[in-house]
């Protein structure tokens, strides 16, 4: 029994569900007589077990659950005197609960009326017409039961067959009718009465008897109650009922339903089964699903939820077939000695297999605790390694049955498959892996549709899913299935499509080869969304999307468009590894060169190419936007229609642009009155990107060249600066502390000291040279040893008397030196500047 997940609930809980509406709960007992079962209180939430918004209703102190009633879309609930709430269930009683206050009853009626999409301002949530019904929502709630009494069923004569239609159809609209209509037939044993009709009919060869008992039962179907069901689908009952819808006035001719399921149904037992009990639910389960499925009129006519306890019934039958095939235990185990023996002939074990499969497929009714225990039994049995050997055989029916066990063990539990093919792999070669033998099962698919290719891939990305490897273990599992699975399994997947782009374009492009690799790649969508290492790392050292990309020159769009999905889903990943990649592997231009193909069609690859790049420009990823207008904009120049295209060329431009501008700030830059020279700490940084980028052999021959050039651009650098202080020359003489400004110095390994080379650009007779930091083949500036005192002295604080309007930052130009020191001192000898003096 389902423990109530309430029953120990906290003070607080029992607090907190005290304050619902307060009601007292009454059920309409056999004698049509209200019993009050006590006072409660009521709230309208969601019961996982029922699946939707039910009615709950707790006894007050005790806490105890007394009613969980799911509200379903087509039961009339009624609201009588603002404080009562009356409505019947489909299978059970009448229930009415008696609200404390109005308020209470308001809240609970709006729940009801929300669910089922009515105002609340109506009493009466489904439209009833019958005057009866509207004299009960008139009626006193302590009258109900006089004003319910009053129906009675006419005699079951042949020239009563018409009126009994009548009256049969006529009660299935109120909730209450049917209620009182099953309580007579039951009571009455009409159903065998109808049967002896029947019987006379036939005999008779009375055509529109027959029509009137077809309407009669369909009636009786409509009713949706269990008790019904239960004595029609009795042994000696059944097969009449199922001759009776063999009559259906709408069918010229009626079909001979009843001579199929006694002459060309049989139940073959590929094990004896010794149960009387279950042979019995065996076959009353068959029969009732074939009328289920066979024999009532379409869904068009009986509307689905009308049958929903027919379908329950067969529901509950499944239930227990499983239970008590579960509860024997020799049976399990010679099922799957026969089918593990060599000696068990290919017809036998075809049947053992069908079986089974048909057993799983039962096993779906159980509970989630008895299918996890149903699922353990089979699995202690061998099931799994039963199914590889099975997967290995030549039989397209046992390989069918066999994928298709395997398939509901992988939905239901996936982590115990992984452990087993985690176990195997210990000890089997790859060719010999369950989860190989899948891919290949996949691979090897002679439906030109691919459905049980469809199947497999299913099967597949469950077994890869990380989202399914759930508990405290999941990180590990993942980890480790994912380190098995590359390594082991994906060479085996991507094998077709490596063989089909060898070249550059496919080898085989028929719709079957098409359809598989679409297969293949859609998987290896799925791991590029849901793997970030070991996808990227197999794509990257396999080249794997520049052997996708070739299939863009295939013939089927369907299989261009999974493979420019495949690109984009790696796009969107936004990871400057797999951008490198692209920009390294020119990727983007088969995707080009497939886009001037197609032309000027306006079809879904047009879209998804364009779609491509408006994500490229929207997350405004530079890399690919300067790669693709530098290398492809040629092939979308003439696009006019959008302007994806034409906005990625300005935004390189503008891209450009901006480093132009960095890096030749130094000599476009005039200084003003109240600005100090002062180089952009973004140029810097790229500068010395750049300079730790670049290779640090070169020979000797080349250093009198850089010298020469870092010279020359110190005089370029710098002249602004000469020209702006050219008329203070002397007054920086006589103010430099009466000290000779020495020449620019040049460090050892080509290191200059900015402000030693100031000092000498201000000096009288000194030849500026070039700056370092924009030399084209030298590194930026740095002293590989503290500098002196004379070049700090800096010429703006040198002549901070003497020039008007330079303002001096002494405390910020200390830290910056400080930073620049530290900096020079954490770099290894090989970064460090190269020339000597």
């Amino acid at each position: 029994m389902e423990k109530d997940p309430l029953s120990a609930a906290s003070d607080t809980d029992v607090s907190n569900f005290n304050k619902n509406p307060r009601v007292k709960l009454y059920i309409l007992n056999e004698n049509r007589a209200w019993d009050d079962q006590g006072i409660a209180h009521v709230t309208a939430t969601f019961v996982n077990k029922l699946k939707g918004i039910s009615l709950v209703v707790r006894k007050e102190h005790e806490y105890t659950l007394m009613l969980e009633s799911k509200i379903q879309p087509y039961t009339a609930y009624q609201k009588q005197q603002e404080t009562l709430i009356v409505w019947s269930e489909p299978d059970s009683f009448d229930y009415a609960l008696s609200f404390q206050d109005k308020s209470g009853c308001d809240e609970i009626w709006e729940k009801i009326c929300q669910v089922q999409g009515k105002d609340p301002s109506v009493e009466i949530t489904q439209d009833v017409i019958e005057q009866e019904s509207e004299e009960l929502e008139e009626d006193h709630f302590d009258d109900m039961h006089d004003s319910s009494t009053g129906m009675s069923l006419p005699p079951c004569e042949l020239s009563r067959l018409e009126e009994i239609a009548e009256l049969f159809n006529g009660s299935l609209l109120t909730p209450i009718k049917r209620e009182k209509l099953t309580i007579l037939i039951e009571n009455e044993g009409y159903v065998k009465k109808l049967i002896d009709l029947f019987h006379m009919c036939e005999d008779l060869d009375n055509v529109e008897g027959l029509h009137h008992l077809y309407n009669i039962f369909k009636s009786l179907f409509l009713l949706n109650k269990t008790a019904l069901f239960e004595i029609m689908f009795a042994d000696d009952v059944i097969f009449d009922v199922v001759g009776v819808l063999e009559y259906d006035p709408s069918v010229p001719q009626s079909e001979r339903h009843r001579d199929y399921l006694r002459t060309q149904t049989k139940l073959k037992e590929v094990i004896p089964l010794n149960n009387a009990e279950l042979v019995q639910k065996i076959h009353q389960t068959y029969r009732v699903q074939y009328i289920q499925d066979m024999i009532l009129p379409a869904p068009s006519v009986f509307e689905e939820n009308l049958l929903s306890t027919l379908t329950s019934f067969i529901y509950f039958n499944k239930m227990e077939i499983v239970t008590m095939i579960q509860e024997d235990g020799e049976f399990l185990k010679l099922l799957f000695r026969q089918l593990a023996d060599d000696e068990t002939d290919d017809e036998k074990r075809r049947d053992l297999l069908l079986f089974l499969r048909e057993f799983c497929t039962f096993s779906q009714t159980l509970a989630q605790q008895n299918k996890e225990a149903f699922i353990k039994v089979l699995s202690d049995l061998g099931l799994l390694s039963m199914l590889e050997v099975i997967m290995g055989l030549d039989d397209p029916v046992m390989k069918s049955a066999a994928i298709d066990i395997f398939s509901y063990i992988v939905e239901f539990n996936p982590s115990m498959v992984r452990d087993f093919i985690l176990h195997e792999g210990q000890k089997q070669d790859d060719d010999d892996l369950l989860i190989n033998l899948v891919i290949e099962q996949m691979i090897s698919d002679t439906d030109p549709e691919m459905g049980g290719a469809l199947q497999l891939m299913g099967i597949i990305r469950l077994l890869i899913d990380p989202e399914n490897m759930v508990g405290k273990v999941q990180k590990a599992e993942k980890s480790e299935f994912l380190g098995f699975f590359y390594p082991r399994c994906m060479h085996v997947l991507t094998a077709p499509l490596c063989a089909n782009t060898v070249d550059d374009k496919p080898s085989k492009d028929d719709y079957q080869t098409a359809q598989l690799l679409s297969l293949i790649i859609e998987l290896l969508t799925f791991c590029v969304e849901h793997h970030t290492y070991h996808i990227k790392q197999y794509i990257i050292n396999k080249n794997l999307l520049s052997r996708v990309l070739v299939l863009l020159k295939s013939r089927h769009s369907f299989l261009n468009l999974s493979t420019l999905r495949l690109l984009r889903r790696t796009v969107g990943l936004k990871d400057e590894i797999y951008h490198k990649h692209i920009v390294k592997m020119d990727l983007f231009r088969p995707v080009a060169e497939a886009f001037v193909r197609n032309g000027k069609r306006y079809n879904l690859f047009n879209s998804a190419v364009i779609e491509l790049f408006e994500f490229i420009k929207a997350e405004d990823i530079k890399s690919l936007v300067t790669y693709f207008v530098q290398r492809h904009f040629k092939s979308f120049e003439d696009v006019e229609y959008v302007q994806t295209f034409k906005t990625l060329k300005q935004r390189d431009e503008q891209h450009q642009d901006r480093l132009l501008n960095r890096t030749g700030a130094t000599d476009t830059y005039t200084p003003t009155i109240r600005s100090r020279f002062r180089r952009d700490a973004r140029s810097l940084e790229e500068e010395e990107e750049i300079w730790f980028e670049q290779d640090d052999d070169f020979d000797d021959a080349d250093l009198s060249t850089k010298v020469d050039l870092f010279k020359t651009k110190l005089e370029v650098d710098y002249e602004p600066i000469n020209k702006l202080l050219g008329n203070n020359k002397q007054t920086a003489h006589s103010t430099n502390f009466g000290r000779k400004s020495p020449p620019p110095k040049v460090f050892s390994k080509a290191s200059v000291s900015i402000h030693s080379s100031l000092t000498g650009s201000l000096s009288p007779g000194a030849t500026p040279a070039s700056s370092p930091s924009n030399s084209p083949s030298t590194p930026p500036a740095r002293p590989t040893s503290p500098p002196s005192s004379q070049d700090h002295l800096s010429p703006v604080s040198a002549n901070k008397q003497g020039i008007v309007g330079l303002v001096d930052y002494p405390d910020e130009d200390s830290e910056e030196d400080e930073t620049s020191e530290d900096s020079d001192s954490a770099l290894p000898p090989s970064k460090k500047s190269r020339l000597s003096t």
